[in-house]
């Protein structure tokens, strides 16, 4: 004997699966929380102390990009001290691309999705701040070498 109660639950469901069952992909989309907001432009000058607010893009409470000044590559000085080659900035993952395109991209290392931080002056980035799970455009300006510690780059904003 099949309840009343036991019909309505068994009806949700059969609609649901209906549903996606014939959605098309376009349909069915993960959304994404994308800053898509006006662009500013961030930069830690040459030599500047790379634990002075001024040096630090603060994106989020748990994101600040900056640089040190021993050469290397960015950091997230909220949450690391220094640049670690493979992982840093701690609670980011990067890919190259557009916004436009983040259904697509691979997000990595920083590290890993520029080669050489040097070589990314220039290139469309996308930055995924893991915790806010949140999608910005970034794009390199400068990178200085000769351990001066200097950067800049353009970023989206939130809406």
């Amino acid at each position: 004997i099949v309840k009343r109660t036991d019909m309505k639950y068994l009806f949700a469901f059969a609609s649901i699966v209906l549903f996606y069952s014939c959605a098309s992909d376009d349909e069915v989309q993960q959304t994404f929380n994308l800053w898509e907001g006006p662009m500013i432009t961030f930069e830690k000058e040459v030599g500047a102390d790379p634990n002075d607010s001024l040096s630090q893009d603060r994106i989020t409470d748990a994101v600040w990009i900056t640089r040190g000044n021993s050469g290397g590559q960015i950091y997230n000085i909220a949450a690391e001290p220094d640049a670690t080659k493979s992982t840093s900035p701690e609670g980011t993952r990067w890919a190259e691309g557009t916004l436009s395109e983040v259904e697509t991209l691979t997000f990595t290392s920083f590290r890993e999705a520029v080669g050489m931080p040097k070589n990314s002056v220039g290139k469309q980035l996308v930055m995924h701040l893991e915790e806010a799970d949140v999608y910005l455009g970034v794009e390199f300006i400068s990178w200085s070498s000769g351990q001066s510690g200097g950067f800049s780059y353009m970023r989206t904003t939130e809406n």
